[in-house]
């Protein structure tokens, strides 16, 4: 085997962190936009602060991908995915207690662009958690 052969899939795998640590990044500038910046905190109440909550756990979560702590890092990173993604869901089908603003609001440009990026880190982040825990590598 050639020393490059050797050396491909670490580089492989730090592109793959990498992206995930971007998207990760990306998802928590989306809901600071969203959310009318980093200080502003949206109603109801509970609302404003699940998204600070995901905004702090997108950034751990990056950070981890980043230092290479990668099974926690692509666990938070689902987390992180799936959060957001089932926050939409349910914010413009039936609503959330106290919050019927969004329904129905199924096309907002900022919304869209939200899927986007969750949908990609979520296609990104499941297959690599799983290759992490049959690896056993932290």
């Amino acid at each position: 085997m050639s020393h490059h052969a050797a050396r491909r899939p670490a580089a492989t795998w730090w592109v793959a962190r990498l992206a995930g640590a971007l998207l990760c990044l990306a998802v928590a500038v989306i809901h600071v936009k969203d959310q009318g910046g980093v200080t502003a905190t949206r109603d109801p109440h509970y609302i404003g602060v699940a998204y600070h909550v995901l905004e702090i756990v997108a950034v751990i979560a990056a950070a981890l991908l980043l230092v290479g702590l990668v099974r926690l890092g692509w666990l938070l990173a689902a987390g992180v995915a799936v959060g957001p993604l089932l926050g939409y869901i349910l914010s413009r089908g039936p609503g959330l207690p106290h919050y019927s603003d969004d329904i129905g609001n199924w096309t907002e440009p900022l919304g869209l662009l939200s899927l986007a990026v969750e949908g990609a880190l979520l296609l990104l982040s499941v297959p690599l958690l799983v290759r992490s825990l049959r690896r056993r590598t932290y």
